[in-house]
């Protein structure tokens, strides 16, 4: 068995640092009526609440300067009981086909509700390894593009580094660019971000060695293939990857 959730989270939010602790988050929401639950919910006091609302009233910061993602994520990190899954595209389910064959129409809103992005991928990562009992240790701000370890955590003498990548969508995710096409499609791009893994995992390794090294990425066919022809060489360099399905389950 891990050691406890950790008590407190520092990260970034819209390039502020804020700290945030369970006795904080405890005493803000006690007492505070929970709104009508939607999707994505969060234990606290024994009440369960919009991940959304919870965040907000813990922080003070409004809850439209951040996504669910960003609330589960620091919640989960906390330890605390989260309910629900990010939805996943219907036409994206993992084993059937890649996202190439699925192109996005130009100022479509499938962008926001694509399960396979970094956040979302991150945001299973720290709720499962929450759920077993790690210390979350420091969490970044993947979409303010926060550098450092994506994902450190701590159970039993044992420390993670994990570097954490998203699937490519056909369309940019800067609203002011929603309605155009990435002039390069999802599948090279998917190298792309699977060598810059690679890269920062054997960082990791090279600056700590003691630590664990460790790859988390979407279930994508193109992933799978890549991950196939390097398993030998990341398994001589001693890094892990790990698998998060549309389901936000995460697999060894």
């Amino acid at each position: 068995m891990g050691d406890a959730p950790s008590s407190v989270v520092t990260f970034t939010l819209n390039g502020q640092r804020l700290t945030l602790s369970t006795a904080t988050v405890d005493a803000r929401l006690r007492g505070a009526p929970p709104e009508t639950v939607v999707k994505h919910a969060v234990k606290v006091n024994g009440t369960w609440y919009p991940v959304m609302q919870a965040f907000e009233v813990a922080t003070g910061v409004p809850r439209q300067e951040y996504g669910s993602h960003t609330a589960r994520r620091h919640l989960a990190a906390l330890g605390y009981q989260m309910r629900g899954q990010a939805e996943p595209r219907e036409s994206a389910q993992p084993g059937s086909v890649d996202a190439d064959d699925i192109p996005a129409a130009p100022g479509s809103s499938s962008r926001l509700q694509e399960w396979h992005t970094e956040a979302n991928v991150q945001a299973a990562v720290v709720t499962a390894l929450a759920a077993s009992g790690w210390r979350i240790m420091s969490v970044a701000d993947t979409a303010a593009r926060e550098r450092g370890v994506d994902v450190v955590a701590t159970s039993d003498g044992l420390t993670l580094g994990i570097e954490v990548k998203g699937y490519p969508s056909r369309s940019y995710a800067d609203p002011a660019r929603s309605s155009e096409l990435k002039p390069t499609g999802p599948s090279t791009q998917a190298g792309h971000w699977y060598a810059q893994a690679v890269l920062a995992a054997m960082r990791i390794r090279g600056r700590k060695p003691d630590w664990r090294s460790v790859i988390a990425l979407p279930e994508f066919p193109r992933y799978r293939n890549l991950h196939a022809d390097t398993a030998p060489s990341l398994d001589a360099a001693g890094i892990e990857v790990w698998w998060v399905d549309a389901q936000g389950n995460v697999a060894r």
